[in-house]
């Protein structure tokens, strides 16, 4: 099978897909913005040839590069992994007569206010939401729901860009801030209290062949917005616990309604007084390098799984489920470049047997302002059999660990 992968140089955990691509035994060819020359001696020996383009969100210059690698040879697929490229990618696909995603799909996927009324009409709960792309539109919903509610990008990923609005006065500030009197459309959602995470899949022909299920501590939201918060994202092993059943239902009916066939997905959810509700979801994998825990929890190459089902129809392996796994976001007390750490070395005299990796830039390393994730500044991953252990842990991780800029 030959499989043209976008964007297969950067950011570097993309190299992964194209390792596993070859590892079944695909021919891989790269499309993406670097000049061939940046690629690596590794890279280049995973790739079967390489097109440059100007961007791949340029659909036209990416139906050339497609255009000239089929005039060579045979193409069966044309895969994409990163968010702002599903939807350029599956138009790119249509019009080469390629299989895959749908543009239809990709849409859905993609445009938050669609997603929610489509699903809505298909019956699964989602919070109340709608487009608007004036400030009238907007009063006119919250005249209809009452605050608080969210404003945040019609195709946005992950919190950026996401406002979680109160009052009038935050209302019209985020409305400026996110362009609204200027004609720029948003998504705008009824607020849903309660608890966080998401339910990732590998399906096969629409199947769920591989299911995983992760925890926000605390919510996104909160996360993103405050500096001395340590977040946690944790993965479960306890995926036959029985209050798992309705989180395994929902997704798979999102996935049925949505027609997503072979793909990664990556689905949130809330839990709280107004019970289980469908936040969004992307056919897609899920963002800070999360299918590396999968990987340490589950004795697994879960690149490898996903490059299976997409070059052979089906899944290779079987998740262990011997640990549960998960990161926590250690952030600088203040803006400006790193000048140390304390209690790192406490932290591996604990529990080193269960760390996976981490990330602790060296002194002098600018920060990274704390709402560009948990990756941004430092990080340690961690793994262990009991995911009540494990988040005794990771506590202790946020604890210990002070991470100090000047």
């Amino acid at each position: 099978m030959h499989v043209l992968f976008v964007a297969p140089h950067f950011p570097a955990g993309q190299r992964e897909f194209v390792r596993a691509l070859h590892s079944v035994g695909a021919r891989v060819t790269g499309i993406g913005e670097a000049d061939p020359r940046q690629l690596g001696d590794r890279l280049r020996g995973w790739l079967h040839g390489y097109e440059q383009v100007p961007s791949v969100c340029d659909e036209e210059a990416m139906l050339r590069a497609v255009r000239r690698v089929q005039q060579r040879e045979w193409v069966d697929r044309l895969e994409a992994t990163i968010e702002a490229h599903i939807l350029p990618t599956a138009r790119v696909r249509a019009a080469a007569g390629i299989p895959g995603l749908s543009v239809e799909a990709a849409i859905l996927c993609r445009d938050k206010p669609q997603m929610k009324e489509f699903l809505r009409e298909h019956g699964i709960p989602c919070a109340r939401s709608t487009g608007a792309a004036s400030p009238q539109e907007i009063a006119a919903f919250v005249r209809e729901v009452g605050f608080p509610v969210i404003l945040k990008p019609r195709a946005g990923a992950g919190a950026s860009g996401t406002y979680k609005v109160d009052d009038a006065p935050a209302l019209e500030q985020a409305i400026v801030e996110l362009g609204v009197d200027r004609g720029n459309s948003v998504a705008v959602e009824e607020f849903i209290s309660g608890h966080e995470g998401f339910y990732d899949t590998l399906t096969v022909g629409g199947e769920v062949a591989h299911e995983f299920i992760c925890h926000y501590y605390p919510n996104v939201l909160e996360a993103m917005r405050t500096r001395w918060i340590s977040p946690q994202i944790v993965v479960t092993n306890r995926l036959d616990a029985p209050g798992y059943e309705g989180l395994k239902r929902l997704g798979q009916a999102v996935i049925r309604e949505l027609g997503l066939g072979t793909t990664a997905t990556h689905m949130e959810w809330f839990y709280g007084p107004k019970g289980l509700k469908f936040s969004e979801i992307g056919a897609r994998p899920p963002g800070v390098s999360q299918w590396d825990l999968y990987a340490a929890a589950n004795d697994l190459d879960i690149y490898r799984e996903w490059a299976h089902a997409i070059v052979h129809g089906r899944v290779a392996g079987r998740p262990s489920r011997r640990f549960a796994s998960g990161i926590i976001a250690l952030r600088p007390d203040r803006d400006g470049r790193i000048r140390g750490y304390s209690g790192v070395e406490d932290i591996h005299r604990q529990f080193g047997r269960w760390v996976v990796d981490s990330h602790l830039p060296a002194p002098g390393t600018p920060t990274q302002p704390i709402e560009a994730g948990y990756m941004a500044n430092a990080w340690i991953r961690m793994r262990h059999p009991d995911y009540d252990e494990l988040r005794s842990m990771l506590d202790a991780v946020g604890q210990t660990v002070h991470v100090y800029a000047g």
